[in-house]
């Protein structure tokens, strides 16, 4: 049995799981066995496409959200000309990447998305870490916003100006 604690080494970028013993100790989220085994700390994304139906998730949403979602979805196919798929089990992506990073962790992302969540639209890949500077200029003309380090969040699609969002799209699929 393995205890529920695990550490992350940084210098070997190793999760260190740690078999049940009784005479484990646990001390601020790390447990300490006299024995132990190092195990890859690469862990497999979670965020992946998936078979179910987009309208099926979108249908889901209770109204207003339900259309407004159905209109985000036909502007983002008609820019980016690609067909929506479901990333895991609430975002609405289109297109996709490859991404490696240089600790070797690599896997596949969505170019641009959106779910719409009871709050807000979230929208991802429009604005990521400041490096879509276009974007980042467009925002000041979009409408009400806030935004995280890498999501951009719209309360109402009604409240924004279409176009700018249309362009943000564009940039952001072609970047």
């Amino acid at each position: 049995m393995w205890c529920q604690w695990t550490r992350y080494d940084r210098n070997t970028s190793k999760r260190l799981l740690l078999p049940h013993r009784a005479q484990c100790l646990v001390y601020n989220n790390y447990t300490r066995c006299k024995e132990y085994e190092w195990v890859d700390a690469m862990t497999e994304n979670k965020t992946k496409p998936t078979d179910v139906s987009v309208d099926e998730f979108i249908d889901t949403a209770a109204e207003p959200r339900r259309s407004e979602a159905r209109r985000v979805v036909a502007i983002m196919r008609e820019v980016t000309g690609v067909e929506p798929v479901m990333w895991g089990p609430s975002m609405v992506g289109f297109g996709s990447y490859h991404y490696k990073y240089e600790s070797g962790r690599e896997g596949d992302m969505l170019k641009v998305g959106f779910s719409p969540r009871k709050a807000a639209f979230v929208f991802y890949g429009l604005v990521f870490y400041d490096e879509n500077e276009p974007n980042n200029q467009l925002l000041e003309k979009l409408g009400p916003h806030t935004r995280g380090k890498g999501c951009l969040y719209i309360k109402k699609l009604s409240d924004i100006d279409e176009s700018i969002l249309r362009m943000m799209i564009r940039n952001a699929y072609v970047h």
